[in-house]
């Protein structure tokens, strides 16, 4: 699979907004890069908490509890980041909305910057034909607060061009992540997608 130069992405990946490749005093760098597109990391966050009201609660995928996290706006708030917890983590959305071409699978990775901090963003393969904002997981693997900065780089998406279209896509499956807006917790809807 060949990975996409900066040429190709704007061509044939939809990314909206789309930003080019250029120096940005004081901010963590997003837009086009040499083979992938660094998104941003938009203003809503869920940041994990284990502390629920009613007790004692379990993380499980199939029973979600939206009642784990704590909900912040900083554009709301009139914040320019949020602050993750020691050895926590934070759902966050993209600014950019993507729409993945039929022969095309995305990878995430993280940003240096925040991996030198000790911050993982983790994000499944955007598959052929998904659409939608990503939904960002973002941990803290430190014993220490650490500050997200909102609207500025926190991943580069790398996207590999098959040499033939898919026989299935995220699309076809009817996949239960397709058209989100973005920061979606986990649903098991019994597809098996």
């Amino acid at each position: 699979m060949p990975v996409l130069c900066d040429t190709q992405i704007r061509e044939l990946v939809g990314i909206e907004p789309f930003e080019a490749a250029e120096r940005r005093p004081d901010t963590i760098s997003y837009g086009v890069s040499s083979y992938g597109y660094d998104v941003r990391v938009g203003t809503r966050f869920k940041i994990f908490t284990n502390a629920p009201s009613g007790g004692t609660a379990i993380v499980d995928p199939k029973a979600f509890s939206p009642d784990l996290f704590l909900e912040i706006d900083t554009k709301a708030l009139g914040q320019d980041h949020i602050v993750i917890p020691p050895n926590s983590f934070a759902l966050a959305e993209t600014v950019e909305t993507m729409s993945i071409p039929r022969d095309t699978l995305v990878i995430c990775v993280g940003k240096s910057t925040y991996a030198r901090c000790g911050l993982i963003v983790n994000v499944t393969p955007l598959e052929p034909e998904w659409r939608g904002k990503v939904t960002l997981e973002i941990s803290n693997t430190t014993p220490l607060p650490a500050k997200v900065y909102a609207e500025e780089g926190i991943a580069q998406m790398v996207f590999l061009k098959a040499d033939r279209i898919c026989q299935t896509s995220y699309a076809d499956k009817g996949g239960k992540y397709q058209d989100q807006d973005g920061l979606t917790l986990p649903r098991v809807d019994g597809t098996g997608f």
